[in-house]
């Protein structure tokens, strides 16, 4: 009973997208796994044909939870001869790990990114000074906004930068900015968005970020703390409808404790004039309830 309730509830994905389960169809294969092992205990006690139903659907669950993922997986190309180069560091740091400020600070520093997505970034108030050298240019924390919340961190001049407040839930959590990287102008994004269980908020926080993305225009590198794994139906909706794709295939982030078995749940998306080399996890977490990630891209020079 408890077997078939769950696979019920991953299956309603498939005739609704209410906001009231959408925990769960970011849960899929996790969920399509544990049920699986389950129908397998269930036919090991007792064989029956509604155990082959129950172990059937677990392993369709799975299955189609991996199909969804390959849609926005990019395309094995090579480093072009003629591109430019561009690393982004994304991490949602955690609101109040004041202790690990300075390793985290240390950590930037050293990444070799160009561009750092920061969250809850509060900690790093009184690091600013130590990340100034290596980053000169910086949104957020200050500079437009007060808050230490988001904050786009920078090697290349920022232009046209903006905060923007995707719903009333919380304020300032997207925010665009334009750098200039080998002749090529590129559109940063980094957006937090709102748990997909406070009603409606996290599609409308999405099609909201849409409007903007469309009205910027050109090549994109969009990323942050997303609250929902790709194979989530707004999730789907938000990068077909930007025609983005990952930067490459996607480690568990959240929660921590949960290693390889958690949910990604922070993204690097990029448009598809940008090419993606690898998508990696930080290896420590510092202290965050999330894993950060490094995404290294190639820009196609435009001449």
């Amino acid at each position: 009973m408890l077997l078939s309730f769950g696979l019920i509830v991953v299956s309603l994905r498939y005739v609704t997208d209410s906001w009231f389960l959408s925990f769960f169809f970011s849960l899929q294969p996790q969920l399509g796994v544990t049920a699986a092992l389950g129908a397998l205990t269930c036919l090991v006690l007792k064989r029956s044909a509604f155990g082959y139903a129950l172990l059937t659907a677990s392993l369709l669950l799975c299955g189609h939870a991996l199909w969804m993922q390959r849609e926005f997986l990019p395309a094995q190309i090579g480093m072009p001869s003629e591109a430019t180069r561009l690393r982004l560091l994304s991490f949602n740091m955690l609101s109040n790990n004041h202790e690990n400020a300075s390793r985290i600070a240390e950590m930037i520093n050293d990444s070799g990114a160009d561009v750092a997505y920061l969250f809850e970034s509060g900690p790093l108030l009184h690091h600013l000074p130590a990340l100034q050298a290596a980053y000169p240019y910086r949104i957020g924390c200050g500079i437009l906004v007060e808050e230490c919340d988001l904050m786009i961190l920078s090697k290349y001049a920022i232009e046209d930068p903006q905060f923007l407040s995707l719903s009333e839930i919380r304020s300032n959590r997207f925010a665009m900015a334009t750098i200039r990287v080998g002749g090529q102008s590129v559109q940063l994004a980094a957006i937090h968005l709102t748990k997909p269980y406070f009603d409606d908020y996290h599609t409308i926080e999405l099609r909201r970020a849409s409007m903007v993305l469309r009205e910027r225009g050109g090549p994109v590198v969009i990323g942050g703390d997303f609250n929902s794994d790709t194979i989530a139906p707004d999730m789907q909706e938000f990068l077909r409808r930007n025609a983005l794709q990952t930067a490459g295939t996607e480690p568990a982030t959240w929660p921590v404790a949960a290693g390889i078995f958690g949910i990604p749940i922070d993204h690097i998306y990029v448009s598809k004039d940008i090419l993606p080399l690898s998508l990696t996890r930080l290896e420590d977490a510092y202290g965050s309830n999330h894993y950060g990630l490094i995404g290294d891209l190639a820009l196609i020079v435009e001449h």
